[in-house]
């Protein structure tokens, strides 16, 4: 069970480990991008790929999808970012239970957006988990964890594609383990845990009077989707690679334009200035901001705003 991109390395490593994938199950085909037509989840497209059985459940708590299930007899179902909470009757059916591959070292950052979390809030390590599934959000026991270290510069893109790849290498562990019967079982500790809690707008706003650190991190944090966004003369602005200038000083307000040159535009913040490198004004393609600034006439002293007229704080 799984849907997006995230998912296909671990499809990938099942089959070409040798195990049976009795059925693929993804979500359904839904409209997609600025067109908005109709597309494929990624591990579908995978899936038939590989010559697999597919099913797109609407409903998986419906009878006629729980008797598929059953008749499919599993021994173990994996989940990997399926994007559906399985009802009890699902999680009790396959005698090896349900196995999920969570991209984070949980109990820190449960939830529908794990990565995306770890990047904006800066953490400098992150990992991907396996666990025994159960009802609650991602409270299951542990089976198996893996670091890696978060560098100042990575993208949530960039940490997605290594946890994935990670979390398939890390799955047949997992299942190589529960075949011979020596799977760990450990407990979460509820104490230590966290919430990843899904993007909303509001997330992609960004609020000048933050520190330098703080934007930066929010700005890669939202790379390579769904991108960090502010205000430029009533346009929407898409900011998507910065630079802390951590010890630069300066009374100007935040939001202030206060250098616009061969290096990019610095902007005050709440405590230093960031250095914007590549941006994206609405209705147009993704741009250095040196670039921007040879067809712009953007100068020292204007402002980027977290909103634009008409919109509250």
């Amino acid at each position: 069970m799984g849907t997006p991109e995230f998912a296909v390395p671990a499809l990938n490593a099942l089959v070409e480990a040798g195990h049976d994938v009795a059925a693929v199950i993804t979500q359904p085909d839904r409209p997609r991008g600025r067109g908005k037509k109709t597309a494929c989840p990624p591990v579908k497209d995978r899936a038939l790929a590989l010559n697999l059985p597919v099913t797109q459940p609407e409903r998986i708590r419906e009878a006629a999808f729980v008797q598929f299930l059953k008749d499919l007899r599993p021994e173990i179902v994996v989940v990997v970012a399926y994007g559906k909470i399985l009802p009890k009757e699902i999680l009790q059916m396959p005698p090896n239970g349900c196995v999920n591959v969570h991209a984070s070292l949980l109990p820190r950052y449960r939830g529908a957006a794990p990565i995306h979390r770890a990047v904006i809030n800066g953490e400098k390590e992150t990992g991907v988990t396996t666990m025994y599934m159960e009802e609650g959000l991602d409270t299951g026991d542990l089976l198996l964890q893996a670091k890696i270290t978060v560098g100042p510069d990575d993208t949530t893109g960039a940490v997605h594609d290594h946890l994935s790849r990670l979390g398939a290498g890390l799955l047949l562990e997992t299942l190589a383990l529960i075949g011979r019967g020596e799977a760990p079982r450990v407990p979460q500790d509820g104490s230590r845990s966290s919430y990843a809690p899904p993007l909303k707008a509001e997330d992609e706003r960004i609020h000048w009077a933050r520190t330098a650190r703080q934007i930066k991190d929010q700005v890669r944090g939202l790379n390579p989707w769904p991108g960090a966004r502010t205000c430029l003369g009533g346009r929407l602005v898409k900011i998507w690679r910065v630079k802390a200038l951590e010890g630069r000083p300066g009374a100007d307000r935040p939001g202030v334009v206060v250098g616009c040159g061969a290096d990019g535009i610095a902007v005050q913040t709440g405590a230093g200035q960031v250095l914007i490198k590549e941006l994206q004004v609405e209705g147009a393609k993704k741009m250095d901001a040196v670039d921007f600034l040879r067809g712009s006439k953007l100068a020292h002293g204007e402002l980027f705003s977290s909103t634009k007229a008409g919109e509250t704080e």
